[in-house]
């Protein structure tokens, strides 16, 4: 079964046109990905506005991706919205026969009431006998409609499969972390950091990348950051990125849309999950600063 690759995993926002997907600044946006030397894309997620896509939708804009990539992104899809284990199955199943890598399950979805360890991995060997046997799969402890983190017994299970090539990492936990890269060791499970604050730390105990919302804004820097991690420049650079991830929430995705049209990407700022009306000028301010620094750093380190 595939090895996803290790780098940088920008978790892929969804443009759109007269509240349509829109579908040619979907592959610009992929290109630009490609051009800023990201390793691969996280589509059809919480940053893709997955809740708010008809699963044809999903199903399109992950095609979409893969044939925007040309073989030259790694590109995991998730679009695991629905309730019922069978209703799960059949998304599971549409949207990896778009020719995506790894089909990335989210965590709440096995367990809808927290109700235990023990219901998730039930239902999560249900749900493995319902879908495509062949796709790799990943796992996101995606924050919505609740945050489930994984556990050792969960990530035992995980291990034990060997179906499992991905998962994004929500803890925000520095101890957490080094202890869940230490249990992973030698496993086909590789962890991607979906928080900037701890990248650094984590790639130290063996992460295997990043997969967040800041690498719709500096992904070149993110790939620099992973590749250059003990770097003597690193600390410094990891510190300016820290502080510019705390500009992520402000009317998100809005903000990245705004951003990657100063990046020459032009797209509308609306979005289906986010009010456009709520991105400020304070908050446009704040974003073309990030521009500016973004670019600063890059002409620094030689970019």
């Amino acid at each position: 079964m595939k090895t996803i690759k290790k780098g940088i995993y920008p978790t892929m926002i969804t443009p759109y046109k007269n509240g349509k997907i829109d579908y040619a600044s979907v592959e610009k946006l992929t290109q630009w990905y490609i051009r800023e030397g990201c390793q691969g894309v996280f589509a059809v997620c919480q940053s893709s506005e997955m809740h708010f896509l008809s699963l044809k939708e999903r199903v399109r804009l992950a095609k979409a991706v893969v044939d925007a990539s040309e073989g030259k992104l790694d590109v995991v899809a998730s679009g695991h919205c629905a309730d019922s284990l069978e209703e799960q199955a059949e998304e599971i199943n549409q949207i990896s026969q778009t020719g995506i890598d790894a089909f990335v399950l989210v965590s709440n979805r096995l367990d809808l009431h927290n109700d235990g360890d023990k219901t998730f991995i039930e239902n999560g060997e249900k749900l493995l006998e319902n879908i495509d046997k062949d796709i790799p799969l990943g796992i996101y402890e995606c924050p919505k409609p609740y945050k489930r983190l994984l556990t050792d017994e969960i990530l035992e299970w995980m291990i034990s499969t060997k179906r499992f090539r991905f998962i994004k990492d929500t803890c925000c936990c520095p101890d957490l972390l080094k202890k869940r890269l230490e249990f992973l060791n030698g496993s086909d499970c590789a962890l991607f950091n979906a928080n900037e604050q701890t990248l650094v730390h984590s790639l130290k105990y063996g992460a295997s990348g990043y997969s967040g919302i800041m690498a719709n804004f500096h992904p070149r820097l993110l790939v620099w950051l992973f590749e250059n991690f003990e770097n003597e420049q690193s600390e410094t650079i990891s510190d300016i990125l820290s502080m510019s991830a705390f500009t992520e929430s402000p009317a998100y995705p809005c903000t990245a849309k705004y951003y990657l049209n100063l990046e020459g990407i032009p797209m509308d700022i609306y979005s289906r999950s986010a009010d456009h009306k709520n991105l400020t000028e304070y908050q446009k301010m704040i974003v073309k600063q990030m521009y500016h620094l973004n670019n600063t750093l890059k002409k620094h380190l030689g970019l």
